[in-house]
């Protein structure tokens, strides 16, 4: 390493589990902790997975209260809703077993419960007051990395754009990554949230704020996903491949907090906040255009993601960075994902409404390798009409 490298810092749970079937130890920390009133956000089809552990639980003498009335990406008006039902049970620990929008809303509701700040005050990086609330998450889905990281979204009905809320008080106080958990998700959940986190890695690892610390995680993380995703959205028991996916997903998460993401993630909020398309899967069918619209700032960079991918490398840089653009096309459309916005319901007319919304997020745009116009993010939306 011939230049010296920025500062970073990397904020991770305390305590990490990983392996089939621990949940088991989640119920017992629980039980250890002294807990006496937890508040458990998860989602209907996860109850059955999770009964043993609750009854664990409470037989232990912790009082739970569930909530499972998360079944979409969370709205402002969605948060509130659920701190309320948490501040009436006086929780006084709370845990997420879910998919990406159960933990976001679980880590919010640990962060709130004994906080008087207003959700919109919030919304930036770094706003947040200390968090007073015990808080374990256990992801059910292998995508967003939520579970580790310490981002959430909410669409902000007002505005029609998701909006985040970085600050280490997010961070979980432990999680627990239990590839068992993951194996009932649906081939298309399983495709579009493989490539969330596939998208964090690629992201990742070409920001302008790159780090090789980071870069470690992200690499690793390509190549996780991109040699098990297909088999996983093939055969949903195949455990090896959901534990590659889960690990995968958790080096994605762990690069969301020290470098985060960057235009691919910018440009698929408006499609969530206007068309409510689910998140992995704007980002999946966006990722291919913008490297595209990227390669060309860093080709050594994106020609390791080729081989991170397992390909072969071409005679120069760019040659490699694009059929490593070429192969994550294919493996979106293996998986049954759909390349064009038109065939999710998203009409033409909206691309100028959509960029001028993209160009409000700042935060991500400026990590991108290469600076995004309004112009550009036009002309990468109407790419995807073709």
């Amino acid at each position: 390493m011939n230049t010296p490298c920025n500062e970073i810092t990397l904020l991770q749970p305390r305590k990490t589990v990983f392996g089939a079937g621990c949940i088991a130890q989640f119920a017992n920390d629980c039980l250890e902790s002294g807990a006496k009133k937890l508040f458990l956000i998860t989602a209907p089809p996860i109850l059955p997975l999770i009964e043993g552990a609750i009854r664990k639980m409470e037989s232990g003498g912790i009082t739970v209260r569930i909530f499972d009335g998360v079944l979409q990406e969370p709205t402002v008006n969605d948060f509130r809703a659920v701190l309320d039902d948490a501040r009436r049970f006086r929780a006084n620990s709370v845990a997420g077993i879910g998919g990406g929008s159960v933990l976001d809303m679980a880590k919010l509701i640990a962060a709130f419960a004994g906080n008087d700040q207003q959700v919109e005050d919030t919304f930036g990086t770094g706003l947040l007051k200390p968090r007073k609330c015990p808080l374990a998450c256990l992801p059910t889905t292998a995508g967003t990395g939520s579970e580790v990281s310490p981002n959430a979204i909410l669409l902000d009905e007002t505005d029609k754009l998701k909006k985040g809320i970085v600050s280490p008080y997010l961070v979980a106080d432990a999680a627990y990554l239990d590839p068992q958990l993951t194996a009932t998700v649906p081939p298309k959940v399983t495709a579009e949230t493989g490539m969330d986190a596939l998208t964090h890695c690629i992201e990742a690892y070409t920001n302008k704020f790159a780090h090789p610390v980071i870069d470690l995680y992200a690499l690793k993380g390509i190549e996780l996903i991109a040699a098990n995703l297909l088999r996983a959205v093939k055969n949903g028991n195949d455990i090896h491949a959901r534990q590659a996916l889960l690990l995968g997903s958790y080096y994605g998460g762990i690069c969301l907090g020290p470098v985060n993401t960057a235009a691919v993630h910018a440009l698929s909020y408006p499609l969530g906040g206007q068309y409510h398309i689910p998140h992995g899967l704007a980002n999946a069918i966006l990722l291919p255009a913008v490297m595209r619209f990227n390669s060309s700032a860093n080709p050594h960079k994106f020609a390791a993601i080729a081989l991170a991918c397992g390909l072969t490398a071409g005679a120069t840089d760019e040659q490699t960075a694009e059929k490593g653009v070429d192969f994550i096309a294919r493996l979106s459309s293996d998986c049954g994902i759909p390349a064009r916005l038109a065939d999710i319901g998203v009409p033409q007319s909206a691309v100028d409404r959509m960029a001028q919304a993209a160009m409000q997020v700042q935060r991500l745009l400026k990590n991108n390798p290469r600076e995004v116009t309004l112009a550009d993010a036009r002309n990468i939306y109407n790419l995807l009409y073709y």
